[in-house]
């Protein structure tokens, strides 16, 4: 898999005066080592990364995994000799419960006592090449690189009931997806992902059922 400059950008902009970069921590490569405190940052997929952190919490390691959402995204054209094309704006906005796109990989995680995570709403510009090498979605064009322009904020979950904090409080005592994609202005597609996750985690459980909708409940 392709690392993008993102990552290194991150490590970067993450890193304290007292941290060390790139430790080797049993039989793994630690991005950042803060004390005790093993910090992860994971630009892409959480299932390429949960066999590693399982196994360093199974050791009672501290881990913190650290992961991106472009709340703005700048996107920048290239030619096939790399010259600067053209740059625009995005028009997607990246939104925190973008997170359960991919913690729906990992959601039991956060049962761990000794597991955090940190999501980083940032500005990114991404670099394509119109090569016809990338995805139907981009036209063929391929990204070949991902930078960090800013951080504009950064939110820390450290237990399930951290992540109750996605239902909105007029939320009824007994609710169903749908309901919940509607109160939140999100897709029933991701509302299924979020009910799952907080399942997972023990943070709601299913009280039942409405016709053929599930019914939640906090636990």
């Amino acid at each position: 898999m392709t690392e993008y400059s993102l990552h290194s950008d991150i490590k970067r902009w993450y890193m304290g005066s007292e941290d060390e970069l790139e430790v080797k921590v049993e039989d793994f490569r630690i991005d950042v080592l803060r004390d005790k405190l093993l910090i992860e940052i994971q630009t892409g997929n959480f299932s390429a990364i949960k066999n590693k952190l399982t196994k360093l919490l199974r050791n009672n390691n501290q881990v913190r995994l650290v992961y991106p959402i472009a709340k703005l995204k700048w996107i920048v054209h290239v030619s096939r000799s790399g010259e600067f094309v053209r740059r625009r704006k995005s028009p997607k906005k990246g939104k925190v419960t973008d997170l359960f796109y991919e913690l729906v990989h990992a959601p039991s995680l956060i049962k761990d006592r000794n597991f955090s995570l940190e999501v980083l709403l940032i500005e990114e510009e991404e670099i394509r090449c119109n090569d016809g090498r990338g995805s139907w979605r981009r036209r063929g064009a391929s990204v070949k690189d991902r930078k960090l322009l800013n951080v504009f904020d950064r939110i820390v979950f450290e237990d399930n009931q951290d992540f109750l904090e996605f239902l909105p409080k007029e939320l009824d005592t007994h609710f169903t997806n749908k309901v919940l994609a509607s109160k939140l202005g999100i897709s029933v597609r991701l509302a299924q992902k979020i009910t799952y996750c907080l399942r997972k985690m023990s943070a709601i459980s299913v009280a039942g059922k409405k016709r053929k909708e599930l019914l939640f409940k906090v636990c």
